[in-house]
This record gives C-alpha cells, structure tokens and sequence, in this order.
C-alpha cells in the first residue's frame, strides 16, 4: 500500500492552473433572472441617471440670491407661479427675482432655479405669495443631472456577483438583458457500500448521505448547477462507468469518498484507467482534507473529496470553490471578523488547518471558540459561524490571541 505525496495549497492550485485552460463562457439572461450571477464584462452607462435636476423634497424651487438672510423674524416674500407635476415638464420657470415653484419631491426643477426649500420653512398666505423663513444654498436639496450615474461611467466592474441593489442601477440604464458568466455544472458522486439514502433506514454499520447533500447546497449557494449521480458501491466498474458519464455532461466532477489508501478505494484506479495525465494531486497539506485528490479526466477536472463531511466540506470551499471561481469570473472579497480567541490550541505544524469556530459577543469583544469534533461528526460544524485559517508554519493558536474568523 503506497502512502500518497502531500503538497501544499498553494502547490495544489499552481497544478491546477497548469493543467487546465480557465476558457469562461458567456450568456445574456433577463434582468430578474440575473440575481446572484456573475457579471461577464463591465457595465458602462450609456445616459445620465438622473437626466434632469430633481428635487430631493417637497417645498419651493427658488434662486437662492433670492432668500438669502431670510429668517423666521424676517421672511423673504416670493411670488408663487404655479406647481410642478409629477413625470411632467415644469410649465413655469423662475423668470423675475423673488418668484417660486412649488415642486414635489422627485419633481422636475423648473428653468432659472438653484435650489429647493423645504415646506416646512414656508408660509402660503394668499394665492400667489408665499413667505419664506429659511435661506438656502445653491444646488441645496436638487440633484443634478447625472449626480448619480454619468454618462460614460463603469458602474459594475466584471466579476461582480449582483445583488438586488445592482438589479435596479441596471434597471435605471434601461438594461434589460444581462451578459453573465455561465454556470458550470458540477456533478457529485457519492461511494461507499457502507452510504444509504436519507430516506432509508441504515442498518447497523451503516450512514445515511451527508456529503452529497451538503455539497449540493453549496454548490447551488455559489452559483452552479449540481447533478447528483447517486450513490455509487465501492466497484471499479460501477465508477469507472458513472465518471465516464459525467465526464460527459458536467464541467467538475466530485466523488465524495475513496480518496484514503484502503483497499477498497478505487478512486484512483478509475481516474486513471480514463486516459492522461489522470491523477496528479494525491494529499494535500491540509487538516482537515489530507487525502484529496486532483485529477483530469478528458479535460474535465475532477477532485476526489474525503468521505468524512467535515473534510469533505473544508476542502470544498478551499479547493472547489477556488476552480468555480475561475470559471465564473466571480473576485470575491472576504472581509473576516477580527476575534479574540478563548482557549489554548495546538495546531498541526506543516498541514493549513480550517478550524471551525462559534462566535459570542462579550461586552465590546467578540470572542470565537473552536468547535473540537472528529472529521466523521457533522452536527458541531453545522453549528459553527465561520472558521480561522491557522498557517502551516504555526503551532496553534494562545488564548486571547486576536483571529480572523472568515464566514462558512
């Protein structure tokens, strides 16, 4: 039984990188359809937003020459020359010191003014005058044409994952169709005679499915589309003939289990038999996650993921996450929490661990405590908020240390 080659991370992904091509493809959806995708090149306005000064409150358009010094005690008496509607062109325009428009909030300013007034700080004594007890600035209260997008400007760099705030820049362009990158299909393959259904009872000695669930979710959550092949018994030619097929139809494979050096792990053996260069990673440095495998099978990467659910869930979102995000275009940026940690922990030199924390606050600090459960165990990392990444030249981790805690 040969013991596999660890290599680092970063190692992993240089490999990676070296033997596949990242060729992203492009695709137009409708406006609505495009939540949570993947902007395929950067958005340039066309227009000004807004293309016409508006009024950011009820009250009167004026020139501000024209209540300069007003005051509750001394009032600037303006002569009032009609309303401006709603969607419609101002019919009036300031023509003469001391005339006003009354304009609604995102009305139109009419011609010849600088600046709005808020109803509040006015009087409307007769028909046509209105008293004024409050001076204003130029441009106080009003908008100006392309204030908010101008014409010309990038508003969405590509890369940028939209969220509903981006739906309605895109909206105010007048954008209906949007260039995204297209999501890649994943397809996930569970091994082990020991794996059932969730919907069957396991006799004893065996588990029902963890792993092709929570790795559904997850790839649904970063924006690909699962295929799920089932569960698949610890046969080189059952695997060798469900790998063949999704090599077919989905652009990453994931076969959740046999990825350790026991005898019955034909993993390897199936990812090789495929053609060259098959697997090239076998052990990755590290915890939880050591035995992943990387390989490529008719241009299609394909990662064998360890069967434990929370190594299996670790080296997705370090390793699988990374080759989703290529293919996607999608820069994330993580922003950690900054944590005091709570306890004394020793970490294991020379292997990256992803340690699984809770979050409480105390008083002004948040403090994050490591969740201690076995890589078989589920239910202690569900029940984690985040995790620290404690580097591979490190011992672990002092009480009371500051952490960065980077959300799951």
């Amino acid at each position: 039984m040969d013991l596999f080659k660890v290599v680092s991370i970063e190692e992993t992904k240089k490999l990676i990188e070296k033997n596949f091509d990242f060729k992203p493809l492009k695709e137009e959806v409708g406006l609505l359809n495009s939540t949570n995708r993947v902007i395929f090149e950067d958005i340039t306005s066309d227009i000004n937003v807004p293309n016409f000064r508006r009024s950011t409150v009820d009250g009167y358009a004026v020139n501000s020459k024209d209540v300069a010094g007003a005051s509750e005690s001394m009032p600037s008496m303006m002569n009032y020359k009609g309303e401006v509607f709603m969607g419609a062109v101002p019919m009036f325009a300031i023509d003469f010191p001391g005339d006003c428009v009354y304009v609604p909030t995102g009305g139109m300013i009419p011609e010849g003014a600088d600046s709005v007034v808020m109803i509040e700080y006015t009087e409307k004594i007769h028909e046509d005058t209105v008293l004024i007890n409050k001076s204003t600035a130029y441009g106080e209260k009003v908008v100006q044409i392309g204030e908010d997008i101008s014409k010309g400007e990038t508003i969405i760099k590509k890369g940028k994952k939209l969220r509903p705030y981006e739906i309605g820049v895109l909206s105010s362009l007048g954008i209906t169709k949007v260039p995204v990158f297209k999501k890649p299909k994943i397809a996930i393959i569970s091994t082990g005679d020991e794996v059932v259904k969730p919907s069957e009872k396991p006799k004893l000695g065996e588990v029902r499915d963890i792993n092709s669930y929570l790795l559904e979710a997850a790839i649904i959550e970063d924006g690909a589309i699962p295929i799920n092949y089932g569960i698949v018994r610890d046969s080189f030619d059952d695997l060798n003939k469900t790998v063949k097929k999704a090599s077919e139809e989905a652009d990453i494979i994931l076969i959740s289990g046999g990825s350790s050096v026991g005898k019955k792990d034909v993993t390897i053996d199936v990812i090789n038999s495929l053609g060259s260069p098959g697997v090239f990673v076998h052990g990755v440095a590290i915890k939880p996650g050591k035995p992943t495998i990387v390989g490529k099978v008719k241009d299609k990467i394909i990662f064998g993921l360890p069967g434990h659910p929370l190594s299996s869930a670790i080296v997705y979102k370090v390793m699988v996450k990374y080759y989703i995000d290529k293919i996607t275009g999608y820069k994330e940026n993580s922003f950690p929490i900054i944590s005091t940690f709570d306890t004394n922990y020793h970490s294991a030199k020379g292997r990256e661990e992803y340690l699984p924390v809770t979050l409480n606050l105390d008083e002004s600090n948040v403090i994050a405590s490591p969740i201690f459960s076995k890589s078989g165990l589920i239910s202690g990392f569900s029940k984690a908020y985040g995790f620290i990444k404690i580097n591979k030249n490190l011992e672990g981790i002092k009480k009371g240390e500051k952490v960065f805690v980077y959300r799951f």
